[in-house]
């Protein structure tokens, strides 16, 4: 049964191209009770989905609660030519095993937001790998390099004399072709994506098919509320972290910020969210309460309401009753790696797990953010005694037990 609820399909969104195609082709799949086919596609080019992507697929949901067919595509196939949006150089390409693995993982962690009985998950290189090289011509004659080059970063590296390989002409070719093969009516991506997703129009009426209409979603921005969300900055929530974990990252953003994260990634009513701006400014509701009402929500899409407060209840026995974690892990300094029953601060850091490497473990102590019992360690040369249990504190919300 299709029951379409505009307002909250619109919600959050950028950008609809067109918005009157957009409410046509609703209308008419509610008239008709037939479900449009919303697509989106990711590149699986790193292991782990953070918070910044589930702003997609939050959207997905929506249509999904709505009785639309989401295709949730994988980019087995484009991962391995590279996005070059927003890219000032030509990327690395990734190998199959990569993709592969990669994939796996993102199969598994997208049903804590999907509906896996309401979701067909595919592949792009279902159409793309029996292509012959006939098909590949007759597609890149359906658009040419002048709209090819009318893409910012394209331009930009044109002008400037930057490299520009066929082979990234090529994606988003591939990319809008995945519309063609789906008979996508809408399909959903970031504002990063944009010249792709139109390219998916144009590519549809060459192939003599009803254009898509297109949605762009926000990036989200990240925990230094500068940049956008990315592992690679650090700035991200994983959405496989530890419950404590996501609940500590969600209450360090700013107070400015919280209120985007509200409207990208939680179904607070907006009545409620503008309450608590209003609150605020007034002085009848304080920031902080309103910040722990985001991070249960958050913490509650990929756990549950139980485990949410838990999680609230810790936060607050760090951080406001200054008291250790309830459970921490642990770690028993081997034998060989003592010398006069003593260990290196870096080493011990790195053993751990603290720390991935040397140098990082060497710029925590130095930029102050590592404590034993609640004392700051100054020198990243000192030699720390072993011969007793102790805790070590990095930042404020990781801890680790140190047995002898």
């Amino acid at each position: 049964m299709i029951k379409n609820d505009i307002e909250l399909l619109k919600r959050g969104v950028e950008e609809i191209i067109p918005l009157d195609e957009f409410e046509k082709k609703i209308e008419r799949s509610q008239k008709e009770n037939k479900p449009l086919i919303i697509k989106a596609g990711f590149d699986p080019t790193a292991p782990d989905i953070h918070l910044g992507h589930t702003v997609l697929l939050r959207k997905m949901r929506h249509f999904q609660q709505m009785g639309h067919t989401v295709i949730f595509l994988i980019g087995d196939f484009t991962a391995m030519i590279g996005d070059p949006s927003g890219k000032s150089q030509t990327r690395k390409r990734l190998t199959r095993e990569e993709v592969l693995s990669n994939a796996e993982t993102y199969k598994k962690q997208v049903f804590k937001i999907l509906d896996p009985e309401k979701t067909i998950v595919d592949f792009n290189s279902r159409w793309c790998m029996p292509m012959s090289f006939a098909n590949v011509l007759d597609l890149t004659s359906r658009y040419n390099v002048a709209r090819m080059l009318e893409r910012d970063d394209f331009a930009k590296r044109y002008k400037d004399g930057v490299p520009i390989s066929i082979l990234e002409f090529l994606y988003p070719l591939i990319q809008g072709y995945d519309s063609v093969a789906l008979k996508a009516d809408i399909e959903l991506g970031g504002t990063d994506q944009k010249f792709n997703l139109l390219v998916g129009r144009d590519l549809q009426r060459e192939y003599g098919q009803e254009p898509q209409v297109i949605m762009t979603l926000p990036l989200l921005v990240g925990l230094d509320g500068v940049q956008k969300m990315s592992k690679s900055l650090n700035n991200y929530i994983g959405i496989n972290e530890d419950p404590q974990q996501i609940f500590g990252k969600v209450m360090s953003i700013s107070d400015d910020l919280m209120f985007l994260y509200y409207e990208l990634v939680t179904d607070v009513p907006r009545a409620e969210i503008e309450s608590y701006k209003k609150g605020i400014q007034d002085g009848s509701v304080h920031p902080k309460d309103v910040k722990v009402r985001l991070a249960k929500e958050i913490c509650e899409q990929f756990y549950n309401e139980d485990i949410a407060q838990k999680a609230k209840m810790e936060f607050d026995k760090i951080f406001v009753q200054k008291d250790l974690p309830s459970e921490m892990p642990e770690f028993k300094v081997p034998e060989s790696e003592k010398k006069n029953n003593t260990i290196w601060i870096v080493k011990l850091l790195v053993l751990s797990g603290m720390a991935k490497t040397n140098g990082e473990a060497r710029r925590l102590v130095e930029g102050g953010g590592v404590y034993i019992d609640g004392n700051k360690v100054e020198n990243p040369d000192a030699e720390i005694p072993c011969s007793a249990s102790f805790i070590i504190k990095v930042g404020k919300r990781r801890f680790v037990k140190i047995l002898p």
